[in-house]
């Protein structure tokens, strides 16, 4: 725990505490090495600790260095830097059941990453107090293993925050589309005659040496619409991790969720702080865990957002278990014209269905039958190894 303001003066352990503070900060996720540590000490004794907002605001100069890292830094320096309310902040974080006389208070973005950076040398004693057992694992799979192949339904929550790491390791394939535009090549087989004619201007048109030219190769948007009603609830959550990993090592994601309504959450996944980025999200989806109306909703994308979006060969991931809350014969109607121009406007339309991990599964529902011959590939998405399935599957061709 941090000393007071009149302990460092004294006692001369600011340079000590400033050690120990870069390290929570790097063990929550900001990029802080040895020099770090040394121009925040020189910065502290350069500007003085004239009271509590200067030393903050020195530090900040030197630690922060992107945008998502100003959340982490705040909460950092409030639970370090202020011992009388350490406590009381830790029991209400940790606490396992909420005072019913007051509202429970919402986590701000890279709290918990905080708290577990702090405490986590006490973590570390507990476990190492405990006896060790030695356990014969060879005829056995690996923890790691059995982790990509489980259910996202079933994944405790030490599992999960595993599996939220795992996605961030994901690879995407290099995939590239041709474009009508063209760019110089020495290897092209295509003549380029207004670079021979460019070229030649510099000799007065005395020289003119040929010159080629090939299409341009882009990689495609990828347009995301994800399914957020109540039979997806058990599911939504690390989709939308899996898709603050896309949008972040890819570009030209577009993200859109849908239950009710159709929500365009794409500049909120843009935002570097996995943290940050889903509580935005959470701030401006409205329709969570209701129900499901498939057709509406693709009609209302079609129409706002299909010519945007859908350019120069755009893939698009459909994530949804198909069960449409109506289902009569007009809303059956509707779904079926939706789809069909959504197909022909992408180049490639994957649907991802949780149903489809069941053995048995079959298009009973009218949803299901209704949307399934307008897809380009039918995949299942309810572990890592389906995740990563997806992503070796977008870089293939249409069929």
């Amino acid at each position: 725990m941090a000393e007071t303001q009149s302990e460092t003066a004294i006692g001369g352990r600011l340079p000590e505490n400033i050690l120990y503070f870069a390290r929570t900060l790097r063990d929550a996720g900001l990029r802080l090495g040895p020099s770090s540590v040394v121009d925040a000490v020189r910065a502290v004794e350069a500007a003085g600790l004239g009271d509590r907002d200067d030393l903050y605001w020195t530090l900040h100069c030197v630690f922060v260095t992107r945008k998502e890292d100003h959340p982490v830094f705040d909460e950092a320096f409030k639970l370090y830097w202020r011992s009388r309310d350490l406590v009381e902040k830790m029991i209400a974080m940790f606490s396992p059941v909420a005072n019913p006389s007051e509202p429970a208070a919402k986590p701000k973005a890279g709290q918990s990453r905080v708290a577990e950076a702090l405490f986590q040398d006490n973590g570390e004693k507990e476990i190492q107090e405990k006896p060790e057992l030695e356990i014969d694992a060879s005829f056995s799979m690996s923890a790691k293993e059995v982790l990509r192949g489980k259910d996202f339904a079933q994944m405790s929550a030490d599992e999960f925050a595993h599996a939220r790491a795992e996605i961030q390791n994901l690879r995407l394939p290099i995939d590239r589309v041709k474009t009508r535009r063209f760019r110089t090549s020495n290897k092209g087989t295509m003549f380029d005659a207004r670079a021979v004619m460019r070229k030649s201007m510099a000799t007065g048109g005395d020289l003119m040496l040929p010159s080629f030219k090939e299409p341009r190769l882009v990689q495609p948007p990828l347009v995301v619409l994800a399914d957020i009603s109540g039979s997806m609830s058990q599911y939504s959550r690390i989709f939308l991790h899996f898709l603050h990993a896309l949008t972040d090592k890819r570009k030209r994601v577009h993200t859109f969720l849908f239950g009710t309504r159709l929500t365009n959450v794409t500049r909120a996944l843009r935002n570097k702080d996995p943290d940050e980025a889903l509580d935005d999200v959470a701030g401006q989806v409205v329709d969570w865990e209701g129900g499901t109306r498939i057709g509406a909703t693709l009609h209302e994308f079609n129409r706002q957002w299909g010519r945007r979006v859908l350019g120069q060969g755009a893939v698009v991931l459909l994530i949804t278990d198909g069960l449409e809350r109506a289902a009569d014969e007009l809303e059956m109607e509707q779904l079926a014209k939706e789809m069909e121009r959504l197909q022909k406007s992408c180049r490639r339309l994957i649907w991802l269905n949780p149903l489809l991990r069941f053995d048995g599964f079959e298009p009973r529902a009218a949803g299901v039958k209704t949307m399934l011959p307008f897809v380009d590939d039918f995949r299942t998405v309810h572990s890592l190894n389906s995740l990563a399935d997806i992503c070796s599957a977008l870089g293939e061709t249409k069929r």
